[in-house]
């Protein structure tokens, strides 16, 4: 979404989408979130959480991290894997640059990564933030934050399932362009499904996905740029 077709970081509406997104979540937080919360919960249904499943942050880390695996097992046993110190035992240092060398532009590495980083600046934003989760609107008709909360139910925003799925499919999309029309639509209804759960708010997934989509960019550009 950031990015050019040449791997080019479009940063002036990086910052354009950042300041957007922004104000979406401001005006979220103080107005639209609670009624919009409250008409999306009408479509729950336990469809719903085949998605949270099959999306979750895990089945997607060690998918590809089992098809790295395999791609570098593969690659290794076509060229050899050769350690350049003289006492020929295993080297980690050495291991991991092989490693990035033979995988850091396959589709599994850049959607593993996306991933795995999405995940990570999600964790960090929810502690921070402490984002009381919708069940406390259900069951108490409060909102509100407690900075610093390790505790799931202070950890809504943003939403955790959406930036991890939005950073796995935008990537998908962007290697092979022709089923980016699926991966968009995967990942919207992944998005709405988390606040027809009753798990977050609208604007939890919202932050969510623009974290995604940049994470996904960034990785792509990365990746690329290096090489």
């Amino acid at each position: 979404m950031f990015l050019t077709s040449d791997n080019k970081l479009k940063k002036q509406w990086l910052a354009w989408g950042a300041f957007i997104t922004a104000v979406i979540v401001a005006l979220g937080i103080a107005w639209f979130d609670k009624p919009l919360y409250v008409l999306l919960r009408r479509l729950d249904c336990n469809a719903w959480r085949v998605f949270n499943y099959i999306f979750d942050a895990r089945v997607w880390l060690v998918l590809t991290g089992v098809l790295l695996l395999l791609v570098y097992l593969k690659k290794s046993l076509d060229s050899g894997v050769k350690y350049k110190n003289t006492n020929k035992k295993f080297s980690f240092v050495v291991f991991v640059k092989d490693f990035m060398s033979k995988v850091r532009t396959n589709y599994a590495f850049l959607i593993f990564s996306s991933v795995l980083s999405a995940g990570i600046v999600a964790k960090i934003i929810k502690i921070c933030v402490g984002r009381f989760r919708p069940i406390f609107f259900e069951a108490l008709g409060i909102t509100g934050f407690r900075p610093f909360s390790i505790e799931w139910a202070f950890n809504s925003m943003p939403s955790g399932h959406t930036t991890v799925t939005f950073a796995g499919l935008i990537m998908a999309g962007m290697l092979a362009p022709k089923i980016k029309p699926i991966t968009w639509t995967l990942a919207i209804i992944v998005a709405v499904s988390r606040v027809a759960v009753g798990a977050h708010w609208p604007t939890d997934v919202i932050l969510g996905a623009f974290i995604g989509m940049v994470t996904a960019d960034l990785v792509k550009y990365w990746a690329f740029k290096r090489k």
